[in-house]
């Protein structure tokens, strides 16, 4: 793919080295460009250029493309594909072709998605999109909904279409993806707010925290947990039993939980994870990644003091080679870290919260799995 005018993607991260890419929306609008258009005229534009919503106007190479003559019932259609190219990032759905298939409506019926096979299906509230919907998330739509009005007023068209788009094997993609979890069955979203996919950014997991929240909220649930990983969750699942929909992947950005949460309250929050990662929160660190942030040994130090430890005791602790190391040692000598720094972890954590009606508790572990140490609720 390539991209023209100005503002171009190489420029946009130009000083990272990193090549962006385009999201699933994108590629989708652009698929839906061509198929339109060569309904149209009979012929498909290619490669074809959109408009993205910050004006950049990139050019999309087509994989495939197929005009079909329908019937009274199926009416003329057109089918377009591009390969998601994701750029630098690390994008499950980096190489999906994306298709979308085209047909032509009666005057006044508008424009219509539909979910072809490897696009998902909303089946729980609280998404931007009601149960029963595609998973087409509304800029998507919208970019979609201009650019058929763009090539209806320069080719003589009504407008009016039904858009169904597909992802070539969506549903194996999507299972490595949070939808199974947000309730979004049969395959991937498509989504997308720039249209840009920025390499390492972290806005796409945020949004699927923001969206784990709206969707627990939406089901009732009272009691919610943000875990590191996948062992954290476990440890969460035999302590509280909580529903799946109650779970967020957290990863390491705490700040991101904390900051939806305090606006969009629950009655309890659980924070799980690591001791070295939650240590950092304990710090006041409220992005938990090791390029980010780091443990600090001589702060585990005085935490150690403060649980109980004697000097010569917390010194090692300060001189330690990592936080699990710190950790074993007051192990060894019935000091209580994990326990103190999961309070300061929830300290901080209300800190952030400011006041919101949540209570909240946080549980360190090691890492296999074990409890090291616990908060009382606050």
């Amino acid at each position: 793919m390539t991209e023209g005018g100005k503002g171009g993607r190489a420029a946009q991260l130009k000083h990272t080295g990193l090549r962006p890419g385009w999201t699933t929306g994108a590629c989708a609008t652009a698929a839906t460009t061509a198929a339109y258009t060569a309904l149209l005229t009979g012929e498909f534009p290619d490669p074809v250029t959109i408009t993205l919503p910050k004006g950049q106007t990139p050019s999309f190479a087509l994989a495939t493309e197929q005009l079909i003559t329908g019937d009274l019932t199926t009416g003329d259609r057109a089918m377009a594909g591009v390969v998601k190219d994701a750029g630098d990032d690390p994008d499950v759905t980096h190489a999906a072709l994306i298709r979308t298939t085209v047909r032509l409506l009666p005057p006044g019926a508008g424009v219509v998605f539909r979910a072809g096979p490897g696009v998902g299906t909303v089946t729980r509230p609280g998404l931007p999109l009601d149960v029963g919907e595609p998973a087409i998330n509304p800029v998507p739509r919208q970019l979609m909904r201009s650019h058929v009005a763009e090539v209806a007023a320069r080719h003589g068209g009504t407008g009016d279409v039904e858009i169904t788009v597909s992802v070539d094997n969506g549903a194996e993609i999507a299972r490595s993806t949070w939808n199974p979890r947000l309730g979004i069955l049969g395959g991937l979203s498509i989504l997308g707010t720039t249209g840009i996919v920025v390499p390492y950014s972290c806005s796409a997991w945020i949004d699927s925290i923001r969206r784990g929240v709206d969707v627990a909220r939406a089901a009732g649930r009272t009691h919610v947990a943000g875990c590191t990983g996948s062992t954290s969750e476990r440890t969460v699942l035999a302590a509280y039993d909580l529903p799946e929909d109650a779970l967020l992947d957290m990863g390491d950005f705490a700040g991101a939980v904390l900051k939806y949460i305090r606006r969009h309250p629950v009655d309890r929050l659980t924070l799980c994870g690591g001791f070295a990662k939650l240590s950092k929160l304990a710090a006041g660190h409220l992005d938990l990644h090791s390029a980010r942030s780091q443990v600090d040994k001589t702060f585990l130090s005085r935490l150690a003091l403060a649980a109980g430890a004697d000097a010569p005791l917390a010194e090692r602790v300060a001189a330690a080679n990592t936080g699990l190391e710190a950790l074993r040692l007051c192990q060894s000598r019935g000091v209580p870290l994990g326990d103190e720094v999961a309070r300061r972890a929830r300290d901080e954590a209300l800190g952030v919260l400011r006041g919101a009606p949540v209570e909240v508790d946080v549980i360190c572990i090691d890492r296999a799995g074990t409890v090291v140490g616990r908060s009382d609720p606050a």
